[in-house]
């Protein structure tokens, strides 16, 4: 079983390695470019089991440790 983990930060943060990219971006002629909030995917090879319960110990993982939830939204893809 598979997991795939988006996180993001959430609305009102600030971003600046998103301001930074957008600013590279706007420097390189991409002026279509209005704004960029960068996040981080994490993906987990999980062992063999039943899939409610590998997406509730990958909610625990995220509470835990991978996510911030002060400041950082996720959300959990499941993958076969």
């Amino acid at each position: 079983m598979k997991a795939r983990v988006y996180i993001s930060l959430k609305n009102g943060v600030l971003d600046p390695q998103g301001k930074a990219i957008s600013h590279s971006l706007q420097g390189l002629g991409f002026k279509n470019v209005l704004d960029v909030r960068q996040g981080k995917t994490i993906d987990l090879d999980l062992a063999d089991m039943d899939r409610d319960a590998a997406e509730a110990e990958v909610e625990r993982m995220c509470q835990q440790l991978l996510a911030n939830t002060v400041i950082e939204n996720y959300s959990i893809e499941m993958l076969d």
